[in-house]
C-alpha cells in the first residue's frame, strides 16, 4: 500500500514540476516587462520549492546585479552587486556549476554576507547558473530558513528554470535588436 502512495506522490510532484515549466514558458510569450516576468518566476519557484527566498542576479557590466527577490528589502534591487569572484553566487557564475548546501550555508568560506539581505541568515542554500547561448548571464538562488536537504528533482528543476530564464533574457535582447534591424539581418 505504501508503495502505491509513494508512486502517487512522485506523480503529483512531477505534474507540479511540469506545470511550473509550462507557466514559465507562458510568461516568456506575454507582453510583460522583464521585471514583471522575473517577479512572477520568483513566485513560481518559491511555491514549487516551498522555499523562503528566491533571488535572481543578472550579469551587468561584468558584475552580478540583484534584479529580483520575492521579498525585496528597500534599496536592494538594482543596487546590490557582486563581483564574479565574490560569494557563493559569484562562485556559481564563475564555475558554471550548481551548489547545494543543506544547513549553515552562511558558514561556507565562499559565503558573502549583505546586511541588507535578511536571507543571508537562512540555513539552506541552492544556487544555479542562468545560462543563455552557452554563457552564464546570471544566477538564481533559493534559500530556506531551516535546514533542508535538496532532492535531485529540486536540483534539476532549478537548473531548468535557470535555462528558461536564460532564454527569456535572450528573447528580451532580441526584441531590442529587432527594433533596430529587420529579420533578414538577424539570420
Amino acid at each position: 500500500m505504501s508503495k502505491v502512495k509513494d508512486l502517487e506522490l512522485q506523480l503529483d510532484r512531477a505534474q507540479q514540476q511540469l506545470r511550473l515549466f509550462q507557466k514559465i514558458s507562458r510568461l516568456m510569450v506575454k507582453e510583460l516587462s522583464l521585471k514583471q516576468v522575473l517577479a512572477a518566476i520568483n513566485g513560481l519557484v518559491i511555491e514549487f520549492m516551498r522555499a523562503d527566498s528566491c533571488l535572481l542576479y543578472l550579469l551587468d557590466k561584468g558584475d552580478l546585479l540583484l534584479c529580483s527577490s520575492n521579498n525585496p528589502s528597500p534599496g536592494t534591487l538594482g543596487q546590490i552587486r557582486l563581483r564574479i569572484d565574490e560569494g557563493l553566487t559569484g562562485w556559481v557564475a564563475r564555475e558554471r556549476r550548481l551548489v547545494a548546501i543543506s544547513k549553515e550555508a552562511f558558514l561556507d568560506p565562499r559565503f558573502k554576507s549583505f546586511a541588507e539581505l535578511p536571507e543571508d541568515q537562512y540555513e539552506a542554500f541552492l544556487s544555479a547558473p542562468i545560462i543563455a547561448r552557452n554563457k552564464v548571464v546570471g544566477v538564481i538562488n533559493v534559500q530556506h530558513r531551516k535546514p533542508h536537504v535538496f532532492t535531485g528533482e529540486e536540483l534539476e528543476t532549478l537548473t531548468t528554470v535557470g535555462e528558461q530564464v536564460g532564454v527569456l533574457l535572450t528573447l528580451a535582447r532580441l526584441e531590442l535588436k529587432t527594433a533596430e534591424y529587420d529579420m533578414g539581418s538577424l539570420l
